[in-house]
């Protein structure tokens, strides 16, 4: 049971890395087939790092997190099953860190633009749309990540592991609140080659997009 509860939710976070490495790609097409600008010097705002740096990151405490349940199972290896989720925990939380930090600076850089969904006027409601997503979606896994890792701290027993409405408001209202924002914004909009307003910057149909 705690193996179902405690991974799928990870899941969620690989789509905001994904759809934040689309948006960089955007900004950075290739100079080969004519249409785009050099890559950025930074490594931090390479499409591929930002898409495969987070995705590994997230398997990583992905494994992590499932080794420590299947440990813990065993009545004497329980603590180190404890030690090996808290180390998944920690890393799945600093990696959302930097991926806020990243997120942050690429939406207040206007060299970054998406397409206009049905519903924006231009591509920086678009934009704004779009990054409240990936923003709020994240902060939510975020402060329930932060949950489990009271709730592990604290061991089998404590108050936190043993009162039901924590779990209900830190884990399922945050999962649920997830699903419910992509549901309000489909992101997809984003990424269909819609046209925009030429001062925002050029947008590329996805199948011209190249990693």
């Amino acid at each position: 049971m705690s193996l179902f509860l405690l991974l799928p939710p990870n899941a969620l976070a690989l789509t905001n890395y994904k759809t934040l490495g689309e948006v960089v790609k955007s900004a950075y097409h290739s100079p080969q087939r004519g249409y785009g600008a050099e890559p950025p010097r930074s490594i931090f705002l390479r499409p591929r790092f930002i898409t495969w740096f987070f995705f590994t990151s997230d398997v990583f405490s992905f494994l992590l997190q499932g080794a420590g349940v299947g440990i813990s199972t065993q009545e004497e290896q329980r603590t180190l099953g404890k030690q090996t989720i808290l180390t998944g925990l920690a890393v799945q939380l600093f990696f959302f860190a930097a991926f806020l930090c990243i997120a942050s600076y690429v939406f207040f850089d206007r060299r970054f633009t998406v397409a206009r969904g049905p519903k924006d006027v231009d591509s920086r409601e678009a934009k704004r749309r779009l990054f409240r997503v990936i923003i709020s979606t994240t902060l939510l896994l975020y402060l329930r990540s932060i949950y489990r890792v009271a709730e592990f701290v604290g061991g089998y027993g404590s108050k936190v592991y043993g009162t039901e409405w924590l779990f209900y408001v830190f884990d399922t209202i945050m999962v649920m609140a997830s699903f419910v924002i992509y549901m309000q914004s489909f992101i997809g909009y984003h990424f269909q080659g819609h046209d925009s307003d030429p001062k925002d910057g050029i947008m590329v149909p996805m199948n011209r997009l190249v990693l």
